[in-house]
């Protein structure tokens, strides 16, 4: 799937033709370079090899300064691999925002905000032990029982309890493009996307 790396730059909303309030994401969707291009008869693939983000140089090893001089740019902050691009790309092309179209739907696959060590009920949605009279104390977020007894003798795997929250990978599908300003280098999706502010995302048709 041919897409870009972008970055988040925060939520917004729009008014569409009907004059329905669209909850939005905008992008910062490239310029990004490439870097590589892979072919069936040296990597066994087709591909190509996206960098986003110059890098100051001082801060890259020496092998990243090598890639980088091979298509004749700085290196970069972030590198990914896409396949199934329509036109035809050389060493040090640029692929920017144009790839997309308003209307259609990308996924978008970030990192999710940590949110640190949590209980049951943020993490998982519990709604608690319940009621705070008949002599509780302190137990309204508590998890409850995990359990059966002697009988089978231990907590399975999978119990949903605390525990560290956020800070993966997450997907998300089929969000339509509203806008794409390739000015700025900016589109704009409807709905949310995983991540902070200036956290990098990839765009996948």
């Amino acid at each position: 799937m041919s897409g870009l790396i972008g970055k988040k730059v925060g939520m917004t909303s729009i008014f569409d033709e009907n004059g329905k309030n669209l909850p939005c994401t905008v992008i910062q969707a490239g310029p990004c370079v490439v870097t590589q291009v892979r072919t069936e008869e040296v990597d066994g693939y087709n591909a190509l090899q996206i960098g986003f983000d110059d890098k100051a140089e001082k801060r890259a090893s020496k092998a990243e300064l090598g890639h980088a001089k091979k298509a004749g740019t700085s290196p970069k902050k972030k590198v990914v691999e896409f396949q199934g691009f329509d036109e035809e790309y050389k060493l040090g092309d640029t692929v920017g925002v144009d790839i997309f179209v308003e209307g259609e739907f990308v996924d978008v696959a970030g990192t999710s905000k940590g949110k640190g060590f949590q209980g049951v009920v943020k993490r998982h949605g519990f709604r608690g032990v319940g009621q705070s009279t008949h002599g509780q104390h302190n137990r309204l977020r508590a998890p409850g029982s995990i359990g059966a007894g002697s009988d089978p003798s231990r907590v399975f795997k999978g119990m949903r309890m605390a525990g560290r929250m956020g800070g993966e990978r997450v997907t998300v599908q089929n969000l339509r493009v509203l806008k794409v300003v390739p000015e700025k280098n900016l589109i704009v999706v409807k709905g949310c996307v995983p991540g902070h502010k200036n956290a990098y995302v990839i765009i996948e048709k």
